[in-house]
């Protein structure tokens, strides 16, 4: 009798331990099927056409090749063009104006019928884009806002409105007071448009802006300015980071000077120093742009206006907010 129920206590052992066993490969299972769906596909694929014997050619001109949002950009915007069967070439605008208005003369120059460009400087690449209308290349301005009849189709967020709702979610971790120092780009017209959005609230709400430091769009300069920022002022309790290589040099000068348990933070776009921020919990909030529909929305703009087809004036792409309580849903971003 002792050794049937010894058996039986043995028996039920192995069938709960192989439960949690198959538990765990469900939920290991599922996670490695997440991390290889990636992103979401685009929804939708423009038809190509052929011009000049062949098929359009779409050039696109990013900010630079650093920065995982800008790649991600890059790869919405080839993976459109590869199931369309278009020509692409991607040119770096390496952070400079006159780079990437050479980098559109030249697209013009070797046939390219359409050109995806993402401005360092919105009002330094209006002439560069007027010469492509001139030689009727069409043009698609990406993420920064070029206001200007050359542009055929707008692609972007309203990034001083998300400014506004990022420092609408400090205001209620800061209960709307405490100083907040800023990691900016004060070379880049985006970046500025969402430090003026982000500055305006939160000193309409109560808060107090202090030091502001320029990374220049750089994360090595982002990260000595962000080490100035926090070194100056010792008992800071709030800093925002207003783009990609802002945010990681904040995350390295943070973590190095230990500022951890006594700072929040909160910036835009994800990378994997911003998700071990968010895990951490001294990353409060980040704005995350859905970076490969950038690319998906813009390739199919260019690819109507390459083939002589209307395209939309503008179109909008939402921003999302993670937080430490939502960071999983967005891992996919960074291939997780």
């Amino acid at each position: 009798m002792r050794l049937k129920f010894i058996a039986l206590i043995v028996s039920a052992l192995a069938l709960t331990l192989n439960a949690c066993d198959s538990g765990v490969r469900d939920e290991q299972a599922a996670q490695s099927t997440a991390a290889q769906q990636g992103p979401p596909p685009p929804t939708t694929v423009a038809q190509s056409c052929t011009v000049k014997g062949g098929p359009p050619k779409v050039g696109i001109v990013p900010i630079n090749l650093q920065a995982l949002f800008f790649n991600q950009v890059n790869t919405g915007a080839q993976r459109v063009a590869q199931e369309a069967g278009v020509q692409t070439q991607i040119v770096n605008g390496n952070d400079d104006s006159t780079t990437q208005s050479n980098a559109i003369d030249d697209l013009v120059a070797n046939g390219y019928q359409a050109i995806i460009v993402d401005a360092v400087d919105t009002e330094g690449i209006k002439p560069a884009i007027r010469r492509a209308q001139a030689a009727g290349v069409k043009v698609v301005a990406v993420d920064a806002i070029v206001t200007d009849p050359a542009v055929s189709t707008q692609v972007g967020v309203a990034n001083a409105d998300g400014g506004k709702q990022i420092a609408d979610k400090l205001v209620d971790i800061a209960s709307g007071k405490g100083e907040v120092g800023i990691v900016g780009a004060l070379n880049s017209t985006i970046q500025n448009e969402r430090q003026k959005g982000f500055t305006d609230e939160v000193t309409a709400k109560g808060m107090t802006v202090g030091t502001v430091v320029d990374g220049r769009n750089i994360q090595e300069n982002a990260q000595t300015a962000a080490e100035n920022l926090l070194t100056g002022n010792p008992n800071l309790p709030y800093v925002y980071a207003t783009g990609e290589p802002a945010l990681i040099g904040l995350a390295a000068a943070v973590t190095s000077q230990q500022r951890t348990k006594n700072i929040k933070v909160v910036g835009w776009d994800l990378s994997q120093q911003a998700i071990d921020g968010l895990r951490a919990g001294w990353i409060a909030a980040v704005v995350q742009q859905n970076s490969y529909e950038f690319g998906y929305q813009s390739m199919n703009a260019a690819i109507d206006l390459a083939c002589g087809r209307p395209a939309p004036k503008d179109v909008p792409v939402p921003i999302q907010l993670v937080t430490p309580d939502n960071v999983t849903d967005f891992q996919y971003y960074l291939g997780k």
